[in-house]
Order: structure tokens, then C-alpha cells, then sequence
């Protein structure tokens, strides 16, 4: 039954954020909104939507771990899976713009959650700095968009406004994706907290995995069908603006309503954010070279992820081999990425110096 409830949950989740999307970016075209507006805004956040609502529920239920494992267990989601399985399917073209602003924006928000958890918690004077942040970053990008000339924002904008539909419709579909997004967070952070107890290991390696995978759902989809379709920078750039909206939106808006600061554990503060920082970090030597993300780090984004998720599992359950598990990850491993960031950067500085 705990089991039924998380997949009830997740699948509500996912599928109220899609109401919640196509009711409010139509109710707004409704009202006038030019389609860039509803493009950073509503489609923005609606994306977050269900990692949102969970970790509001989480922290509002006194499960404060949840709230965070969810978010960093998220970006560590959307890169390494989202990306990794996008690039197996087709190399992965990275914009120029992605290159040079959002990925930096997105380990400069990651760096900014690192500090803020040193102490073990996100207080509400962070929160607040946090969403001062989304504020900030949502004028920028709005303020950019329309210096370039952009009427529209993207296609999928473009393919939601065209039907026209009647205000009180999109009412109730938002009505209807709210009510959703609440009920599936519910068993969601009900289910989590069962499955936590019985198999005896703390909530957040739960919100690490289970409820930040499930959560992701609405980029996994996104992201590959971009990357079928051919717009293989939509799928980069949904995981990037989904990463940053993660840290400043959920975690932000969290711990603003949250009744006693966000808790930040031991592991969450000395593994799990550091994980979350790194994997942004080594976004930046990959995407500059070539500007593209190729199917051999695809694989290894992949096989990251594994590794990552395996130590959580050894570690909530105190297996024997965790000990060289975690030897082989950092001796191993870890160089052998180290190696072939630099070993790729050296190769692309050759063939630019050879180009002049």
C-alpha cells in the first residue's frame, strides 16, 4: 500500500504540474501577458512545481531534511541522469549563452546553498536572500529577452497559447493541478517517511533518491523528448533553469513558510551538497569544450550516478564494503573523470591553437 500511495502521489505530482502549466500560461495569455513573460515565469516555475510542493509539505510537516534532500537530490538527478541519458541518445548541443551565463549562475546558486548549510540549516533570513534571488534572476532574463527581440520564448510556449481557450476553463485546470500537486505531495512525504522507517534508514536518503527522481519526472520527459525532437539545446537548458529554480524557488519559498529553519544533517551538509556543487562544477570544462556533450559523458554522468547512489544505499544500510566502495569511488573513480576533463580541455586548447 506505501508503495501504491508514492506512485499515486508522484504520478498526481506530475501530472497536476502540467495542468497547473497549460491553465496559468493560458489564463495569463488571457489576460495579456506577452508569451516571453509566461516562458520565464509560469512554465519556469511550473517545471518545479513538484519538487515544490513536496519539500513545502515536508517542511510544513516537521520532515525539515526532506525538504532540502529533495532539491539536491534533484539537481544531482536532472544532471547526471537527465543529461547523461539525453547525450546517449544524441550529443547534446550547448549554446553559447548557456556556456556563458546560466551554467555559471547555476554553480554560483549551488556554492551559495553550500554555505548556507555549513551550520546544518537554511534559516529564514537565507530564505529570504534565496528568494530575493529568483526575483532577480526572473527580471534578468526577462530584461534579456527582451533586449534580443524575443516575442516568444520558446516553442512549446508558442504550441500552449495557440488554442484559445476560455478563461474559466483554465481556472479550473489550474484549480484542478493545484488541488493534484497537493494531494500527490501529501503521499508522497507520507509514503517516504513509511518507506524511511521500515527498511530503517533516515528520511532523507529517501528524499536523495526515490522522492527527488520521482519529482524530476517533468524534466526526464521535457529534456528527451527535446532531445528526440532534435532540439538537443532545449533539453541542456531545462535541466540548467530547473537546477536554478531548484535552489532559489523550492529551497527559498521552503524555507520562508517553514514553522522552524530547513535541517541540513551531517551527511546532507559534508556529501550530498558538496555532490550536488561538483556535479554543477563539472558542467563548465565538458559544455566549454566544443560546445558540445558527447555520448562518452553521457556514459560517465551515468555511471556517477550509480556510484553515488550505491554509497547512499551503503551507507543507510551499514554494508560491510562500504569502506572500499568508497575507496574504489574516490581513488578510482573520481581520477579517472579528473583525467579525462583534463586530458579533453588540453585536446580542445591544441586544436584552437592549431585553428590560428
Amino acid at each position: 500500500m506505501v508503495w501504491l500511495f508514492l506512485i499515486i502521489g508522484l504520478v498526481l505530482l506530475v501530472y497536476g504540474a502540467d495542468l497547473l502549466i497549460k491553465g496559468a500560461a493560458r489564463l495569463a495569455a488571457n489576460f495579456g501577458v506577452p508569451s516571453l513573460v509566461i516562458g520565464l515565469t509560469v512554465v519556469a516555475f511550473g517545471t518545479s512545481a513538484p519538487e515544490l510542493a513536496v519539500s513545502v509539505k515536508s517542511a510544513y510537516s516537521g520532515q525539515a531534511e526532506l525538504a532540502i534532500a529533495n532539491v539536491v537530490g534533484s539537481n544531482i538527478f536532472n544532471v547526471l541522469v537527465i543529461l547523461g541519458l539525453a547525450a546517449i541518445i544524441s550529443p547534446l548541443l550547448i549554446s553559447r549563452q548557456l556556456i556563458r551565463q546560466d551554467v555559471p549562475i547555476m554553480v554560483g546558486v549551488s556554492i551559495v546553498a553550500v554555505v548556507m548549510t555549513l551550520d546544518g540549516d537554511i534559516k529564514r533570513w537565507e530564505a529570504v536572500i534565496l528568494v530575493a534571488g529568483l526575483v532577480a534572476y526572473t527580471w534578468f532574463l526577462f530584461y534579456q529577452g527582451k533586449q534580443q527581440g524575443q516575442d516568444v520564448s520558446d516553442s512549446e510556449v508558442e504550441e500552449m497559447l495557440k488554442e484559445k481557450i476560455p478563461a474559466w476553463q483554465n481556472l479550473l485546470l489550474v484549480a484542478g493541478g493545484l488541488v493534484m500537486l497537493v494531494l500527490g505531495a501529501r503521499w508522497l512525504v507520507q509514503s517516504a517517511v513509511e518507506l524511511a522507517m521500515a527498511w530503517g534508514v533516515n528520511e532523507a536518503v529517501i528524499g536523495l533518491t526515490i522522492v527527488a527522481a520521482g519529482t524530476s519526472l517533468p524534466e526526464v520527459v521535457a529534456s528527451i523528448v527535446a532531445t528526440l525532437r532534435g532540439e538537443r539545446d532545449i533539453a541542456v537548458g531545462n535541466v540548467v533553469g530547473s537546477n536554478i529554480f531548484n535552489i532559489l524557488c523550492v529551497l527559498g519559498v521552503s524555507g520562508l513558510i517553514s514553522p522552524s529553519p530547513l535541517l541540513a544533517g551531517q551527511q546532507l551538509a559534508t556529501l550530498d551538497i558538496p555532490v550536488m556543487l561538483a556535479v554543477a562544477v563539472l558542467c563548465v570544462p565538458l559544455f566549454f569544450v566544443g560546445g558540445i556533450l558527447n555520448r562518452i559523458e553521457g556514459v560517465m554522468f551515468l555511471v556517477l550516478y550509480v556510484a553515488y547512489v550505491w554509497i547512499l544505499v551503503a551507507m543507510a544500510l551499514s554494508l560491510d564494503y562500504l569502506a572500499q566502495l568508497q575507496e574504489v569511488v574516490l581513488y578510482g573513480l573520481i581520477p579517472l573523470v579528473v583525467l579525462y576533463v583534463i586530458v579533453t580541455l588540453m585536446g580542445d586548447w591544441n586544436r584552437r591553437r592549431t585553428a590560428h
